[in-house]
């Protein structure tokens, strides 16, 4: 019996009852909850899938039963806790994959005491206790034996020993102690041998490369010494002996794919000498697995060149090293490539292309200047994941874990859905080291799309603060500087001559800002907007007018120039450039700068070129918006709303939600402008009294009639955009009758036609006041649920 990939909730104890299955088989679906124990009573079981689910708890006893069990799949099935002791019974298991759980404690003996019969066996990804069993040692039939990710407790090599029948041998992450054994050599049918990632120690036997059936060792990470023997190979295809305390060159006859400009083996060892005595450069920026491209004004250097199973290039710059260590078994292809859009970024460039890795995937900054470092990572599922697949990895810079079991597609949203990571950096030794990492977890729904590692589409490194010139250069510095003075000196009479005949442009510079956008010269607006003209003006609201402007870099932007009707003083329009600059969502439009020139007030933002929801709503030349597009722009102003009400800190109330204030990108992506008007909002208050800003049709009746001011408020005009959005009609029709005039009018009266809406039971009429809605409930409703 197989159950396909429809289905969800809990599974149904009633299949316990089919006493006369033999095989079953409900992987790749997304069941939850608890294995029912009447699974126990299926006897003549031999086949059990349970793969690639999103059930809880512990495996039930019961199953230990199941005496006639050869084939055991739980890989990735959210289970945890030790496994029960009932289980020492199957001892006809000839198969077990097992990882990518939350299994803890020791892996019990009688998997070596009982399950003689096993040929395959996966423990990865788990959270089991070491050391490895010894008793391990009576799997004689083994052919596979993969285990990883095991910690407190160090294990050893000697149970190997008369495993003659193993072809692979992955311990990966199992804290290996010890030398390489002259035993290893008598597993004459052993394939494929991975001991990376452990504390191996001595020196590498020569006759570890003349083994005869050997294509694929990989001893990396570990604290090997000496010389690589020098010997030649025919059989090993791979060879990974990175980052250990090693000299010398690979053997002779190894099919790898190699682009070395630095000499020798030395330049991945941990030491790293790579480019040490050259520092020269504070930043550097990389289009992983594509060609170079020019993305917001930076320049991506080219990645896209082809590595292998363990191989590493420098690039001509010699800035960067891009080294990767990792089988893929069912592909040779490290790049993954897409002609689709990647949603959710202003730079959907960066992400048609990324590097991926079977296992451990690493890019170095080679020679630069010491000090701290801001690094950014641009991240895009683009390959062909489905709803039960994940790829799940770590990610490490200069050492230390930034990031654990990092799902691209789970923190994007998505597939084809942009995730950047920004973190700041100390570079002490000019060299930098960003490790990405596969532990083991993560899974995929069928081999052909088995691409677990990490992935990566951009990285991004830049000097936060200007790198202390050299001894030399600042000499040269000192002395122009001085001559320089000496030209000011002789020429300012003339200059405080000629200074009155010019217009002055004094900029005032803002000083309590964190985040500082640009500052933009009036001047530069000015031209950029063609001197604020009528053909250029986007709109124009209660606070100012909007015009489209070209910078010179080619740019469009908006600017925003604020009425001096609008009361903006300094320090009200620094407190609107300072909420602007802290919240930062890619459904809030992006602040890029702002000028202060005399009572002149001007913010640039993004450019949005589907402008405004009620354009696209009710305009002339309105968009079709689709159900899946209304929908999907309810979703994201809701989540933009919520950022901005219950994740930013401190919580910022906008008071003016409209249609008008929500723009749309190319993508017809929503995001909420205009915080003119916005307020912030204390945790510890309940409320703000304040005198009425917004507009009416859209502020809270509480709010507008007593100047009661809450989240709430928001959360109401919200649920007026969305009625408008669902409904195609604007809040307000003049040309209606007085009890249809109004969108909440004219909706109690059709509010059969909109009852999956509201939360109102079908014999009520919406209410008039926001008292009653919170933001979770209508996060709930925008969700679908």
């Amino acid at each position: 019996m197989k159950i396909d990939m429809n289905f969800s909730g809990l599974l149904p104890a009633c299949i316990g009852y089919m006493y006369g299955l033999e095989s079953l088989s409900i992987s790749q679906n997304i069941f939850s909850g608890h294995i029912p124990k009447e699974l126990g009573n299926l006897k003549n079981l031999s086949l059990l899938s349970l793969d690639n689910n999103n059930f809880s708890g512990t495996l039930p006893p019961e199953l230990g039963t199941l005496a006639n069990l050869e084939q055991l799949y739980i890989n990735s099935c959210g289970f945890s806790g030790e496994i029960p002791s009932t289980f020492a019974n199957l001892e006809r298991l000839r198969i077990v994959w097992a990882s990518d759980n939350a299994f803890t404690g020791k892996i019990p003996d009688f998997v070596g005491n009982n399950w003689t019969k096993l040929r395959k066996l996966r423990f990865q990804g788990n959270s089991f206790e070491g050391p490895i069993p010894s008793s391990f040692a009576k799997l004689t039939s083994l052919t596979s034996l993969r285990i990883g990710d095991i910690y407190n407790g160090s294990s050893s090599l000697d149970f190997v020993r008369d495993l003659k029948n193993l072809t692979e041998l992955v311990l990966r992450i199992v804290l290996l102690t010890g030398t390489l054994p002259s035993y290893i050599t008598e597993l004459n049918s052993l394939e494929k041998l991975d001991l990376s990632f452990n504390n191996l120690t001595g020196t590498i036997p020569s006759y570890m490369f003349r083994m005869q059936s050997l294509k694929h060792l990989f001893l990396g990470n570990n604290s090997l010494t000496g010389a690589v023997p020098n010997v030649q190979t025919t059989n090993l295809k791979t060879i990974d002996l990175s980052y250990n305390l090693l000299s010398g060159d690979l053997p002779s006859g190894v099919d790898t794919i190699r682009q070395l400009l630095f000499p020798g083996l030395e330049c991945l060892q941990r030491s790293f000498p790579c480019n040490r005595d050259a520092p020269r450069y504070a930043q550097f920026a990389i289009n992983c697995g594509g060609q170079r491209i020019i993305s917001d004004g930076i320049v991506f250097e080219g990645d896209d060149r082809p590595l292998g199973t363990a191989t590493y290039v420098v690039p001509n710059a010699q800035k960067w090293v891009v080294s990767n260590v990792g089988l893929f078994e069912y592909t040779e292809n490290y790049l993954q490539n897409t002609s689709a859009q990647v949603r959710g970024t202003d730079t959907p460039e960066l992400y048609n292309s990324s590097r991926i890795s079977p296992g451990s995937l690493r890019y170095y900054g080679l020679g630069l200047e010491n000090g701290t470092y801001t690094v950014n990572l641009f991240f895009a599922e683009i390959g062909s994941l489905d709803r039960t697949s994940r790829r799940v990895f770590d990610v490490y810079i200069q050492g230390t874990r930034r990031l654990r079991d990092f799902d691209i597609s789970k923190e994007a949203d998505g597939v084809l859905r942009a995730a950047t990571r920004n973190f700041t950096v100390n570079i002490t030794e000019n060299h930098l080291e960003l490790h990405l990492f596969w532990a083991g977890k993560g899974t995929c729904s069928t081999p052909s799309n088995c691409f677990l590692g990490p992935s990566i589409s951009a990285v991004r490194v830049v000097a936060n603060i200007r790198p202390k010139e050299n001894r030399t250069t600042l000499i040269a510095g000192v002395t122009v500087a001085i001559m320089v003075m000496l030209l000011i000196l002789v020429f300012a009479f003339i200059y405080k001559k000629m200074i009155g005949q010019y217009e002055e442009e004094e900029e005032e510079v803002p000083v309590n800002i964190c985040t500082r956008p640009i500052t933009f010269s009036f001047s530069e607006l000015k031209a950029a907007t063609k001197d604020f003209s009528p053909l250029n003006k986007l709109g124009e609201g209660g606070f100012g007018t909007v015009y489209k402007g070209t910078l010179p870099d080619g740019r469009v932007v908006a600017v925003k120039q604020l009425s001096t009707a609008s009361n903006h003083g300094k320090s009200q329009f620094i407190a609107e450039v300072s909420t602007i600059s802290a919240v930062q969502h890619r459904n809030l439009v992006k602040l890029l700068g702002y000028c202060i020139k005399d009572k002149r007030h001007l913010l640039v933002y993004e450019y949005l070129e589907n402008k405004s929801l009620d354009q696209a709503l009710f305009g002339r030349n309105h968009f079709h918006l689709d159900w899946p597009t209304r929908f999907t722009i309810c979703l994201e102003t809701a989540r933009g709303l919520a950022y901005l009400l219950e994740e930013s800190r401190p919580r910022i109330i906008h008071r003016d939600i409209k249609a008008g204030n929500i723009l749309l990108d190319a993508e017809l992506c929503p995001k909420i402008s205009d915080f003119g008007s916005a307020k912030q909002y204390d945790d510890n208050k309940t409320h703000i009294t304040t005198g009425a800003a917004g507009t009416f049709g859209y502020m809270a009746p509480e709010y507008a009639f007593r100047g009661h001011l809450t989240e709430k408020a928001d959360v109401f005009s919200f649920g007026i955009v969305a009625l408008e959005i669902l409904s195609g009609r604007p809040k307000t029709v003049n040309t209606l009758e007085d009890d249809k005039s109004y969108i909440l009018d004219w909706v109690s009266i059709k509010q059969s036609s909109f009852i999956s809406c509201t939360t109102h039971d079908p014999g009520e009429a919406p209410a008039l006041s926001s008292g009653n809605v919170n933001v979770s409930e209508f996060s709930d409703i925008a969700e679908g649920r």
